[in-house]
């Protein structure tokens, strides 16, 4: 028999009382992987990897492919004359949201490889197996935390991401007046974020430089506030909550309004921009580091449990699984599987460094295998701080983590020997496997986020996220390929796209490689920072991602987890419905992000403008950006208010 309530249960978003148990939405069995889910997955997995790909090498940033996936499940099972079930609708997101993953893995490390002008080098297999291997790495690594991230820490972590996502399928599942506060605020956020970001009526990002008032801090001082006021972060704020988002914020005081004065005090012929780049941020990257050892320290009890839960699955070969003591909606892959999947992983890998990359060198064994333990260990430790990075406030600092798996590579692999352009081949491929490991944990846990709160089989969403990996891995690999003969990455190509991520890791193993300085001193200041505010009980790792990202990305991230304080302060009804609408402006910036890239690609091969540029972007539309922020505001507030009143 088939059990699923209306909607999400009560206490889907807060913390659990001692005893009380969350129980999903679906806990029968529905059909759940069909050849209209894999199809359709399928489908999205290939259109996402091409446009994921193209749009992070042109524009320097990812685009969020769950939500627009979403989506367009949802209104896809409108028009099939059998709506899709739920699990249908997340076995479609587990497939299609690979594609972001295995972009984001890709692009940020192998376009690298053209950049060094070591292409001869390598592959189109190359470029497929490290994105693919490292997708299916994040899976394996991953599978043992889902039940801490999910449950234990169930109501504490807010998933900002997760939620947005899952409230689109609520909606799309129960319609009514959810459904509609939805759509209405998706268009909302839509237009106003296209208005923002594309015809640029108002400047998107608020900034104190341009207000004379300020002119002695800008100009003496470099110390300068900023705050984005697009709609989907806003959303993104309101879904956070005030905790997270003040140590994040507090980060980005100290790293933005603190760090960079003193820096400039030495270096005054610097801008803001460069001494935040050059100077805080690595500070930042080492904050990071640290963070994330301390948090696997933290949690050595539950890697020790999950260790000791593998093994003994092993010995009694899940007899509780197939006796049905654990329901189906807490089913995992066997940890023997996924041990004997690991343990087939890294044999792989070695023998693909040894004999294939490595070929020829001197003591090339040797080498394979200390990439390959570089790999695992790297990407163990990191894992558990991308997924709980994504699960905090749904970014992921990952090209601050791969920067530091390159130097760590490139230290081990100098002091092995090896150099030259082999050296800094192998030393990207590590960077490449351990980037898409890390980019899988940020977004499979909010997968598992989502199945956990509707009930989807835990298991059935790792086989097929490994399943899709390799689809969206053929895609990216052949459209970077592409781009690569058509456009370049850098000079001498006449018009190269920007692809900055892999043009700071083609820098920092030219470095490396060169014998040239790197930052030891900032990344020793930002780990010994981590370590002080975390004895004094902030998240080390909430603060040193405040340090990283841009303070004009954490600013808004707090003033909009205030107004969901001020709300929730009106009842738990209000609370909710803030929640919907909050998510509808999320999925409206993401949809339209998508789309404004689309139409900026369109114009450029045709040379033609199809987007009416008013190119508001100086003082008055910095006020004006000011100001719309506040009216999007006061639309959260007082249109989640009224189902109190209601």
């Amino acid at each position: 028999m088939v059990l699923m309530s209306k909607g999400l249960p009560e206490n889907a978003y807060r913390e659990l009382k001692p005893g009380e148990k969350y129980i999903p939405i679906i806990t029968g069995d529905v059909p759940e992987v069909t050849f209209r889910s894999v199809s359709f997955g399928i489908l999205m997995a290939v259109i996402f990897s091409a446009a994921v790909t193209y749009i992070a090498l042109k524009l320097g940033q990812g685009i969020e492919s769950a939500i627009p996936i979403a989506i367009l499940a949802v209104g896809f099972s409108a028009l099939m004359k059998r709506k899709s079930t739920l699990l249908e609708n997340v076995n479609i997101l587990a497939i299609g949201a690979t594609s972001g993953i295995v972009a984001g893995g890709s692009v940020f490390t192998m376009p690298a490889i053209y950049i060094l002008g070591i292409e001869k080098l390598s592959s189109p297999f190359q470029i497929f197996f490290v994105p693919f291997l490292g997708a299916v790495l994040g899976v394996l690594f991953l599978i043992p935390f889902r039940r801490y991230f999910v449950a234990e820490m169930h109501g504490k972590l807010p998933f900002p991401e997760a939620t947005a996502t899952t409230e689109i399928l609520m909606a799309g599942e129960k319609g009514g007046k959810d459904a509609v506060v939805l759509v209405y605020s998706m268009l909302i956020g839509m237009v106003y974020d296209f208005l923002a970001i594309s015809v640029e009526a108002w400047r998107e990002v608020f900034t104190t430089a341009k207000i004379g008032l300020f002119n002695f801090f800008t100009n003496r001082l470099k110390a300068v506030f900023t705050l984005d006021t697009t709609a989907a972060i806003a959303g993104l704020g309101y879904i956070i909550g005030v905790k997270y988002a003040a140590m994040i914020f507090s980060g980005s005081v100290l790293s933005t309004l603190i760090l960079v004065p003193i820096f400039s005090h030495y270096h005054p012929q610097m801008s803001q921009q460069q001494l935040f780049l050059n100077y805080a941020r690595y500070m930042g990257i080492g904050g990071i580091f640290m963070a994330g050892l301390i948090s696997i320290w933290k949690m050595r009890k539950v890697i020790r449990d999950a260790i000791k839960v593998g093994f003994s699955q092993v010995k009694k070969k899940s007899k509780a699984v197939s006796s049905g003591e654990v329901p189906r909606y807490d089913r995992d892959l066997p940890m023997g599987t996924v041990l004997a999947l690991l343990v087939l992983v890294l044999v792989v890998m070695f023998l693909y460094f040894n004999f294939s990359v490595l070929r020829g060198e001197a003591k090339a064994g040797w080498l394979s295998l200390a990439a390959v333990l570089l790999v695992f260990v790297i990407a163990f430790l990191f894992t558990s701080v991308s997924a709980w990075a994504i699960a905090m406030i749904s970014v992921t600092p990952i090209s601050g983590m791969t920067l530091t798996t390159l130097i760590v590579s490139a230290f081990v692999m100098m002091e092995l020997g090896l150099h030259g352009s082999r050296g800094m081949l192998q030393i990207l491929l590590i960077g490449g496997v351990v980037c898409t490991a890390l980019s899988m944990a940020g977004s499979l846990i909010t997968q598992f986020k989502i199945g956990y709160w509707v009930g989807a089989t835990p298991k059935k969403i790792q086989i097929w996220n490994m399943l899709g990996a390799a689809v969206s891995s053929v895609v990216v690999t052949y459209v970077i390929i592409l781009l690569a003969k058509v456009y370049g990455f850098s000079p001498p190509h006449p018009h190269p796209l920007p692809a900055p991520q892999p043009n700071a890791m083609a820098a920092v193993i030219k470095g490396m490689m060169g014998s040239a300085g790197l930052p030891w001193k900032l990344y020793l200041a930002g780990a010994v920072i981590a370590v002080v505010v975390e004895i004094f009980g902030i998240s080390s790792l909430a603060f040193a991602l405040g340090m990283y990202i841009p303070m004009e990305l954490n600013s808004p991230i707090l003033v909009g987890a205030i107004i969901a304080y001020l709300v929730k302060k009106k009842g738990s009804k209000a609370h909710n419905k803030g929640i919907l609408i909050a998510s509808g402006l999320i999925a409206g910036g993401a949809l339209i992000g998508v789309v404004g890239a689309l139409l900026k690609y369109i114009e450029e091969q045709t040379h033609r403008h199809i987007i009416p540029v008013v190119g508001n972007t100086g003082t008055l539309g910095n006020y004006l950006g000011l100001f719309m922020f506040a009216l999007i505001l006061s639309f959260i507030y007082f249109d989640s208010v009224r189902a109190k009143e209601k």
